[in-house]
């Protein structure tokens, strides 16, 4: 077997895991996932945890303590999850310390509902880091028009951002400046900048999706020929844009004082299309100092059959964007397919959480002890 994960690793992409479970924290899959598949992260969604919480009955004992309590459901939320979070950020701790911080991370979401109220996601992400308390969290806030302040808010005090939902490349340069912004805010403040780190969930695969959908509807060969393209493309032009933003003269101030640069994350890295490589969207997408967040799925397949062969970002940058101004010239609209993925994204967040609170009740209701 080619030890793919290592040379992906040695590539400069950081292997974070997308997703966490309790069972997966105390049977020591975690754990070994770290020791053997170079696993330095994790990144958690409100799916993962309705998810893990309906499954199983690894939440059983506190859930019965949570129920005796008649705590609210959304306070029984945040005690199971940021519990599981808190313990696999101690899991992780030692590749947090070996990394001087930038990787050994675990990343935990402000409430979906939130995603369009500035104010609330800011004291939504204080709380998250509060009831954490672990160094290595990163507080995952939405790229929504009201996420942008509120990240700046949040890195300007000092507390370290995943920001999520990310798909097109115009909010994309929004969240690097936002950050940015937040790092001239901590350091006005005072604040140590090189405890403060961020990376960028730039969203792959629904990419494709929408915009296939779309090519199928038109029927062409010159569609047929672009199908598969679209999301491969969008990512390597936001890391062109990362080098830009990180190589500008107001970064460089930042980083003179002591700022981390934020990574591109790769998110929504599963295939969806069993005609495409179940590898695609990370052997497509090695570039020093980037991020690759992937279902167990996705991992193994990696691990199992995936060709890395270095950097495959550098030199693509006009093939990349000619493929996405022939969607243009098909008649598909880049800007009404990344305003259509965000809507849905929050939405589908949204849905999940509501999910969680129904899937939470219901346990509380059926672990509450009797009267007495």
């Amino acid at each position: 077997m080619t030890d793919a994960l290592k040379r992906l690793s040695e590539e400069g992409v950081a292997i974070w895991l997308d997703d966490l479970s309790r069972k997966r924290i105390t049977s020591g899959n975690l754990a070994e996932l770290i020791d053997q598949q170079h696993v330095v992260g994790v990144t958690t969604n409100p799916t993962i945890f309705q998810k893990a919480i309906s499954q199983g009955d690894g939440y059983d004992q506190q859930v019965t303590d949570l129920a005796a309590r008649k705590v609210t459901v959304e306070e029984a939320i945040r005690m199971i999850t940021t519990a599981d979070v808190r313990d696999a950020a101690d899991i992780l701790r030692p590749v947090f310390d070996a990394t001087g911080g930038k990787d050994g991370r675990v990343s935990i979401e402000v409430d979906p509902r939130l995603a369009h109220n500035t104010k609330a996601t800011v004291a939504e992400a204080k709380q998250l880091a509060w009831l954490v308390d672990r160094p290595n969290t990163l507080i995952k806030i939405p790229a929504t028009k009201a996420g942008l302040p509120a990240i700046t808010e949040t890195i300007g005090l000092g507390i370290s951002v995943n920001v999520t939902l990310i798909f097109s490349l115009e909010r994309y340069r929004a969240v690097m400046d936002a950050y940015l912004s937040g790092l001239e805010k901590a350091k006005e403040r005072g604040l140590d900048l090189s405890l403060i780190h961020s990376v960028a969930s730039f969203f792959v695969s629904r990419v494709d999706t929408e915009i296939d959908k779309r090519l199928d509807g038109i029927g062409t060969d010159e569609a047929k020929a672009l199908r598969g393209k679209a999301a491969v493309a969008n990512a390597r032009l936001a890391y062109q844009a990362y080098e830009e933003v990180f190589s500008s003269d107001r970064w460089q101030a930042l980083e003179s004082a002591g700022a981390n640069k934020q990574r591109p994350l790769w998110a929504s890295t599963g295939v969806k299309d069993p005609a495409y490589p179940d590898t695609l969207y990370v052997t497509e997408l090695v570039a020093p100092n980037t991020v690759n967040t992937m279902p167990e799925a996705t991992l193994e397949a990696t691990e199992d059959h995936g060709e890395i062969s270095g950097d495959t970002i550098a030199g693509t940058y006009d093939q990349a964007r000619a493929d996405l101004d022939a969607l243009e010239k098909l008649g598909i609209s880049y800007d009404d397919v990344v305003q259509v993925l965000e809507d849905e994204g929050v939405e589908k967040f949204e849905a999940s959480w509501n999910d969680l609170l129904k899937s939470t009740q219901a346990e509380l209701e059926r672990l509450a002890p009797s009267e007495g």
